[in-house]
């Protein structure tokens, strides 16, 4: 009898090892859902770069009171910066994602897996502020774009060494030391020669829904941004030779240029036009400069992946605070530290200002009418 009870005792262990084993099993192989029918919904999600400061001195600041972002839900993997996501009860809500190509992937890519939220149907509005090409406009300008492209995935060859220098004095001379990785024109014109598509990168453009941009600009093309406009802002522009940079800021459409690097000047601006023009195949028009928008658009991409966001649901929205080359006469140095005797282009408070009220008319239409837009674009 003792035996047979070692045995039984045995055997009922065993079971009991056995239906754990496939429940651990059960769970590793299915995993969570994709998409959390529990999270809180969403109806906006603005993503800014910089907070922490108050009104006008910081991108967050623009959304934080004008909306009532009192709800604070902490979410891990943010920024230790800006921890936590904030959010009022008309399902709008913010993250600041801090700045550069690494923040912001690590932070969207945060808030997305983080499980609190139920982001299949929001509209996400990535809002910044930019450089500005003196060409496509002017400081305090709200630019939409539909075209977001890397400047950063590239080869560089110093420019004191390309072809049609003294260092190699071989033809054709190139304009700049900047082309794609791995061109298939090496001979001719290697800077203005595309790659073999897709690259193993897949952010070096994205193209945005055209719908959802003609629809915002269509609720934000009259918006004033004159408002928020002052005296330095207004003298400085009227140094530049540019008709649009000499104009009173407004709502544009022109697409914006990715890349950890804050370039300046007139060789650079050069090469992001000839970069969009190229990647776009002519389409595009480079206009505003910053340092994260592909990176933040490839997060969302592995979110749209695994189903829990909707691509064609996002916006990018850049309002110039600076200039990205000088006025003649000006230097390359002097205009980006603002730092010379011409002193500063006095466009930061009215770009932080016009984040707001250059956005505003979406966001209130989507919250007015969310029985339509959850559906998708409104006709």
């Amino acid at each position: 009898m003792h035996g047979q009870r070692i045995i039984e005792i045995a055997l009922s262990t065993t079971r009991c090892l056995l239906a754990g084993a496939s429940v651990l099993v059960a769970t590793l192989c299915t995993g969570p859902a994709f998409a959390d029918d529990d999270g809180r919904p969403v109806k906006v999600m603005i993503i800014n770069m910089f907070g922490g400061t108050p009104f006008p001195f910081s991108e967050a600041s623009a959304f934080t009171a004008n909306l009532g972002l009192t709800e604070s839900i902490p979410v891990r993997g943010l920024s230790p910066d800006y921890p936590n996501i904030l959010c009022n009860s008309d399902d709008v809500c913010q993250m600041v994602a801090g700045e550069g190509h690494a923040n912001v992937a690590a932070s969207t890519m945060a808030l997305i897996l983080s499980n609190k939220f139920d982001l299949r149907r929001t509209y996400f509005l990535i809002a910044g502020i930019a450089g500005i090409d003196p060409h496509q406009g002017t400081t305090g300008s709200a630019a939409w774009a539909r075209y977001l492209i890397d400047y950063g995935i590239s080869w560089e060859i110093d420019a004191r060494e390309i072809p049609g220098t003294v260092a190699d004095p071989t033809t054709p001379a190139w304009p700049y030391g900047y082309l794609a990785i791995f061109p298939t024109d090496t001979t001719t014109q290697p800077w203005n020669s595309l790659p073999t598509i897709p690259t193993p990168y897949h952010s070096e453009m994205y193209q945005l829904n055209e719908a959802l941009l003609q629809k915002i600009l269509a609720l934000t093309g009259k918006v004033d941004l004159t408002v928020n406009d002052n005296a330095t802002a207004s003298a400085y522009r009227g140094h530049y030779a540019e008709a649009k940079a000499k104009a009173p800021p407004s709502v544009i459409q022109c697409d914006t240029m990715a890349g950890d690097t804050w370039f300046h000047g007139i060789q650079l601006g050069e090469r992001a036009a000839a970069w969009t023009a190229l990647w776009t195949g002519g389409k595009g028009t480079y206009c505003t400069t910053q340092q994260e928008d592909n990176a933040t658009y490839m997060a969302l991409t592995r979110g749209a992946i695994s189903g829990l966001v909707d691509l064609n649901r996002v916006a990018v929205l850049r309002t110039a605070s600076n200039f990205d080359r000088p006025y003649p006469g000006e230097s390359a140095w002097h205009s980006l530290c603002g730092c010379g005797p011409e002193g500063g282009s006095g466009g930061f408070v009215p770009a932080i200002s016009n984040l707001w009220i250059a956005s505003a008319p979406f966001i209130k239409d989507v919250v007015a009418h969310w029985d339509k837009w959850k559906h998708a674009v409104p006709k």
